[in-house]
């Protein structure tokens, strides 16, 4: 599942059985920095670094099989916070960087470690998901914009397509 932007999306995946998600950290943290004052983020309190974080604890806490695969990363710092995570799609430039740096990267998210926060249980149900995704505007404002993306990139296929037959 991709274009999955807050955590009542990614509690309705595993609840649903999804094999894995896709959250968007730098296209969070990108929310972020237009439309709050904060314009410079650190691994700690990155906000698509938090949120993945939040996701990853609540599915290990609760031994949900959906694995998560953080993407979209701005640099190399939200790379760092995520160490540990199921997955992580890296672009071959932060790559690259990566390999040139000297810090170690500790492992920061773990299975043994979530098991041991106090996350309480929650039930995802229609009017709840509703709800929460109306009053997160970041995830309300992305999930609208990836859509119209994805259709107009369909259209442009199509097009393509029509053209070669």
């Amino acid at each position: 599942m991709t274009l999955l932007f807050n955590f009542e999306q990614a509690v309705a995946c595993a609840e649903s059985g999804v094999t894995l998600i896709s959250p968007f950290v730098g296209r969070i943290m990108d929310w972020f920095v237009k439309n709050t004052d904060q314009k410079a983020y650190t691994r700690k309190d990155d906000p698509g670094v938090v949120s993945v974080t939040r996701i990853f604890n609540y599915y290990k806490k609760y031994d949900y099989k959906t694995q998560v695969m953080a993407a979209s990363f701005r640099n190399t710092e939200e790379i760092k916070g995520l160490v540990g995570c199921d997955l992580l799609t890296i672009s071959p430039a932060l790559l690259k960087q990566l390999a040139s740096e000297t810090e170690a990267a500790p492992v920061v998210l773990s299975t043994e470690h979530a098991k041991t926060l106090d996350l309480p249980k929650v039930s995802i149900d229609e009017k709840t998901f509703r709800w929460a995704l109306n009053e997160d505007a970041m995830a309300t404002e992305k999930l609208a914009e990836g859509i119209r993306n994805f259709a107009k990139d369909a259209r442009t296929l199509e097009k393509l397509i029509e053209a070669k037959i």
